[in-house]
């Protein structure tokens, strides 16, 4: 018993040492982020915005790799069979941990085991957009419209399952309309032919949208988020527009493979972290209307339970399935 005893002491001991000498010589290679969506949306945004800083903090070059596609599961599952040792992180989102996993039956990967939380980055809200040939000036004449042709108006997403596709469902559901969906590999593509009038309208976040709005582009007619953006002020928000369930936006988080040595998690959670109170970070986000959202693991894994669980509810009240 005594010789049982000391043999995994030993082991446990070895584990830990090699798990310190691992924190230490870390990172001694580029890190990978993959964005689990195309060039040109909000997550791929914000995942530069930390990428650029997050480098010269670790010492080594840290790139963003786009693998768009499936509503994000493609990418998301790329990074959940990586190898689990801090070199291939994902920048998960709402849709990949919450959105698709609700709606997809058969998922590839497990958004609560297979991944690692290391810190969320930023929440920001999303904004109902349309073209701006369409008449509608507001979204009671939006609903107004839609109803007078159920199945005519066009929405576009990020993708089946994504944030965008659960949230628009969910609103026309609450609206009492029918929307056609035009799924996309990404929130680039989606913008893009929501700015040509190739689709009437789409759910974006707010980053990538803004400057569009601003320009006359495009025209927002509600916002997803707690209160009104001070970007937006002439916006009103769902909730003020009598869909009380609507009323939280999306967030953007840092994750890696399950099993990462904790020592390397905290590693990448400090780099994040000073990152995030670089000025010209704050700075930059602010102007895209986001949140600071950095905490711990444990706080960042309560999160993605959370959001699993409320897309489970929206999928199965307003019926969404994958087509």
């Amino acid at each position: 018993m005594i010789r049982r005893y000391c043999l995994m002491l030993v082991a446990a001991m070895a584990v830990s040492f090699a798990s310190a000498v691992s924190a230490q010589s870390f990172p001694a290679k580029p890190i990978k982020l993959v964005v689990p969506f195309a060039p040109g949306g909000s997550t791929d945004l914000v995942a530069r915005m930390l990428a650029e800083r997050m480098g010269p903090l670790l010492g080594q070059t840290v790139t963003v790799d786009n693998r768009g596609g499936a509503g994000g599961t493609l990418g998301a599952d790329l990074v959940a069979k990586a190898t689990p040792d801090g070199y291939t992180l994902l920048m998960g989102t709402v849709s990949t941990h919450g959105a698709s996993p609700a709606i997809y039956r058969k998922i590839p990967y497990d958004p609560v085991k297979d991944f690692q939380p290391i810190t969320n980055v930023m929440s920001v809200p999303s904004v109902f957009v349309v073209n701006p040939k369409m008449p509608a000036k507001s979204m009671r004449d939006f609903i107004a419209m839609a109803k007078a042709a159920p199945g005519r108006h066009t929405f576009a997403s990020p993708g089946i399952g994504s944030l965008g596709h659960a949230n628009v469902e969910n609103f026309a559901h609450l609206a009492g309309i029918q929307l056609l969906h035009v799924p996309y590999k990404g929130a680039g593509p989606a913008l893009n032919d929501a700015l040509a009038g190739q689709v009437d309208a789409l759910t974006d976040n707010l980053p990538s949208a803004l400057p569009h709005i601003q320009a006359g582009r495009l025209r927002a007619l509600a916002l997803l988020s707690p209160q009104r953006s001070s970007l937006l002020p002439d916006v009103p928000t769902y909730r003020e527009l009598g869909f009380e369930e609507l009323s939280e936006g999306g967030w953007f988080g840092l994750m890696a493979p399950a099993g990462t040595p904790p020592a390397v998690v905290a590693r990448l959670r400090e780099a994040a972290h000073r990152a995030m109170e670089d000025a010209s970070f704050k700075a930059q986000a602010e102007k895209i209307g986001g949140v600071s959202m950095a905490n711990t693991p444990d706080e960042f894994a309560q999160q993605i339970k959370q959001a699993l669980a409320r897309y489970q509810r929206v999928a199965r009240v307003a019926n969404i399935q994958p087509e």
